[in-house]
Protein backbone atom coordinates (compact mmCIF):
# COMPACT_ATOMS: atom_id res chain seq x y z
CA UNK A 1 0.00 0.00 0.00
CA UNK A 2 2.59 2.51 0.78
CA UNK A 3 4.62 2.05 -2.34
CA UNK A 4 0.78 2.31 -4.37
CA UNK A 5 0.42 5.36 -1.98
CA UNK A 6 4.25 6.71 -2.77
CA UNK A 7 3.39 6.51 -6.85
CA UNK A 8 -0.03 8.16 -7.14
CA UNK A 9 1.21 11.10 -4.35
CA UNK A 10 4.56 11.43 -6.71
CA UNK A 11 2.27 11.21 -10.18
CA UNK A 12 -0.02 13.75 -9.06
CA UNK A 13 2.74 15.99 -7.48
CA UNK A 14 5.11 15.86 -10.57
CA UNK A 15 1.86 16.72 -12.94
CA UNK A 16 1.26 19.98 -10.57
CA UNK A 17 4.98 21.26 -10.00
CA UNK A 18 5.45 20.92 -13.21
CA UNK A 19 5.84 24.31 -14.28
CA UNK A 20 6.97 25.55 -10.56
CA UNK A 21 10.06 22.34 -11.15
CA UNK A 22 10.95 24.32 -14.74
CA UNK A 23 10.94 27.70 -13.28
CA UNK A 24 13.41 26.83 -10.82
CA UNK A 25 15.17 24.64 -13.17
CA UNK A 26 15.48 27.91 -15.63
CA UNK A 27 16.25 30.27 -12.52
CA UNK A 28 19.03 27.85 -11.32
CA UNK A 29 20.58 27.62 -14.68
CA UNK A 30 19.96 31.57 -15.39
CA UNK A 31 22.14 32.00 -12.06
CA UNK A 32 24.67 29.98 -11.74
CA UNK A 33 27.21 27.78 -14.33
CA UNK A 34 26.69 24.25 -14.41
CA UNK A 35 23.71 22.29 -14.17
CA UNK A 36 20.29 22.61 -13.12
CA UNK A 37 20.01 18.81 -11.53
CA UNK A 38 23.30 17.64 -9.09
CA UNK A 39 22.73 14.23 -8.74
CA UNK A 40 24.22 13.31 -5.21
CA UNK A 41 25.43 9.77 -4.39
CA UNK A 42 23.03 8.69 -1.66
CA UNK A 43 22.55 5.42 0.73
CA UNK A 44 19.24 3.80 0.48
CA UNK A 45 18.03 0.24 1.19
CA UNK A 46 20.28 -1.96 2.83
CA UNK A 47 22.96 0.16 1.82
CA UNK A 48 22.58 0.24 -1.88
CA UNK A 49 23.87 3.55 -3.28
CA UNK A 50 22.17 5.43 -5.70
CA UNK A 51 21.99 8.67 -7.12
CA UNK A 52 19.18 11.01 -6.00
CA UNK A 53 18.42 14.31 -7.91
CA UNK A 54 18.10 18.35 -6.17
CA UNK A 55 18.09 21.45 -7.69
CA UNK A 56 22.11 22.57 -7.89
CA UNK A 57 21.93 25.35 -4.97
CA UNK A 58 25.80 24.23 -4.25
CA UNK A 59 28.46 25.71 -7.21
CA UNK A 60 29.84 22.95 -8.91
CA UNK A 61 33.47 23.24 -7.37
CA UNK A 62 31.48 22.08 -4.17
CA UNK A 63 33.61 19.37 -2.05
CA UNK A 64 31.03 16.54 -1.60
CA UNK A 65 30.32 16.29 2.05
CA UNK A 66 27.48 17.25 4.16
CA UNK A 67 27.11 21.18 4.21
CA UNK A 68 27.33 21.32 8.22
CA UNK A 69 30.88 20.01 7.26
CA UNK A 70 32.20 22.78 5.31
CA UNK A 71 34.13 25.71 6.73
CA UNK A 72 32.09 28.08 5.56
CA UNK A 73 28.76 26.83 3.91
CA UNK A 74 27.65 30.58 2.26
CA UNK A 75 30.34 30.97 0.27
CA UNK A 76 29.56 27.25 -1.89
CA UNK A 77 25.87 28.55 -2.32
CA UNK A 78 24.58 29.97 -5.88
CA UNK A 79 22.79 33.10 -5.92
CA UNK A 80 19.64 31.29 -5.18
CA UNK A 81 21.29 28.65 -3.25
CA UNK A 82 19.99 29.31 0.06
CA UNK A 83 16.31 30.40 -1.14
CA UNK A 84 16.12 27.19 -2.86
CA UNK A 85 17.38 25.34 0.42
CA UNK A 86 15.26 27.57 2.75
CA UNK A 87 11.92 26.98 0.72
CA UNK A 88 13.15 23.44 -0.05
CA UNK A 89 12.35 23.65 -3.37
CA UNK A 90 16.12 22.22 -4.00
CA UNK A 91 14.23 18.76 -2.87
CA UNK A 92 11.51 18.67 -5.83
CA UNK A 93 13.73 16.47 -8.50
CA UNK A 94 13.41 13.69 -5.75
CA UNK A 95 10.25 13.06 -7.40
CA UNK A 96 11.76 11.27 -9.69
CA UNK A 97 13.34 9.24 -7.07
CA UNK A 98 10.38 8.46 -5.74
CA UNK A 99 8.66 7.33 -8.88
CA UNK A 100 11.72 5.30 -9.54
CA UNK A 101 11.62 3.21 -6.48
CA UNK A 102 14.68 4.64 -4.86
CA UNK A 103 12.96 6.69 -2.24
CA UNK A 104 9.73 6.66 -0.38
CA UNK A 105 7.81 10.11 0.62
CA UNK A 106 8.27 9.08 4.18
CA UNK A 107 11.41 7.15 5.87
CA UNK A 108 15.06 8.00 7.11
CA UNK A 109 16.62 10.63 5.02
CA UNK A 110 18.79 9.28 2.87
CA UNK A 111 22.82 10.03 4.09
CA UNK A 112 25.40 10.58 2.00
CA UNK A 113 27.64 8.14 0.86
CA UNK A 114 30.61 9.58 2.88
CA UNK A 115 28.28 9.73 5.85
CA UNK A 116 30.10 6.52 7.75
CA UNK A 117 28.74 7.63 11.05
CA UNK A 118 25.15 7.37 10.26
CA UNK A 119 25.27 4.83 8.15
CA UNK A 120 27.38 2.30 10.64
CA UNK A 121 24.69 3.48 13.52
CA UNK A 122 21.62 2.94 11.11
CA UNK A 123 22.78 -0.35 9.71
CA UNK A 124 23.41 -1.15 13.99
CA UNK A 125 19.76 -0.51 14.46
CA UNK A 126 18.81 -1.76 11.27
CA UNK A 127 17.35 1.54 10.14
CA UNK A 128 18.85 0.34 6.57
CA UNK A 129 16.25 -1.81 5.88
CA UNK A 130 13.63 0.89 5.30
CA UNK A 131 13.09 3.17 2.00
CA UNK A 132 15.01 6.46 2.22
CA UNK A 133 12.14 9.15 2.44
CA UNK A 134 12.24 13.01 0.90
CA UNK A 135 10.86 13.46 4.25
CA UNK A 136 10.74 11.44 7.97
CA UNK A 137 10.55 11.22 11.16
CA UNK A 138 13.73 13.15 12.10
CA UNK A 139 13.33 15.60 9.58
CA UNK A 140 10.19 17.44 11.49
CA UNK A 141 12.13 16.85 14.77
CA UNK A 142 14.99 18.85 14.49
CA UNK A 143 16.47 18.21 10.49
CA UNK A 144 19.98 19.61 10.00
CA UNK A 145 19.90 20.37 13.70
CA UNK A 146 20.14 16.85 15.27
CA UNK A 147 23.09 15.16 16.32
CA UNK A 148 23.68 11.91 15.06
CA UNK A 149 22.60 9.57 17.63
CA UNK A 150 19.85 11.79 17.88
CA UNK A 151 18.78 11.26 14.27
CA UNK A 152 19.09 7.83 14.33
CA UNK A 153 17.03 7.24 17.28
CA UNK A 154 14.00 9.52 15.44
CA UNK A 155 14.75 7.40 12.57
CA UNK A 156 14.56 4.12 15.11
CA UNK A 157 11.09 5.17 16.92
CA UNK A 158 9.49 5.73 13.00
CA UNK A 159 10.69 2.00 11.76
CA UNK A 160 8.63 0.89 14.92
CA UNK A 161 5.67 3.18 14.93
CA UNK A 162 5.59 2.96 10.55
CA UNK A 163 1.62 3.05 9.19
CA UNK A 164 -0.11 4.65 6.58
CA UNK A 165 -1.73 7.64 9.70
CA UNK A 166 1.58 8.03 10.74
CA UNK A 167 3.40 8.53 7.64
CA UNK A 168 0.45 11.20 6.66
CA UNK A 169 0.66 13.04 10.07
CA UNK A 170 4.87 13.41 9.16
CA UNK A 171 3.90 14.59 5.30
CA UNK A 172 1.18 17.66 7.04
CA UNK A 173 4.00 18.47 9.32
CA UNK A 174 7.12 18.12 7.17
CA UNK A 175 4.50 20.87 5.13
CA UNK A 176 3.63 23.28 7.98
CA UNK A 177 7.77 23.14 9.07
CA UNK A 178 8.52 24.27 5.08
CA UNK A 179 6.22 26.65 5.06
CA UNK A 180 7.64 28.33 8.45
CA UNK A 181 11.23 27.48 7.32
CA UNK A 182 11.82 25.72 10.70
CA UNK A 183 15.16 23.91 11.49
CA UNK A 184 17.51 24.75 8.34
CA UNK A 185 20.63 26.23 8.81
CA UNK A 186 21.88 26.98 5.68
Amino acid sequence: MKRLFDLCLALMASLTLFFPFLLVWLMVRLSSKGPALYWSDRVGRRNVIFKMPKFRSMRVDTPAVATHLLNNPQQFLTPIGSFLRKSSLDELPQLLSIIKGDMSFVGPRPALFNQDDLIALRTQHGVDALLPGLTGWAQINGRDELPIPDKVNLDVAYMQSQSFWFDLQIIVLTFVKVLRRDGIQH
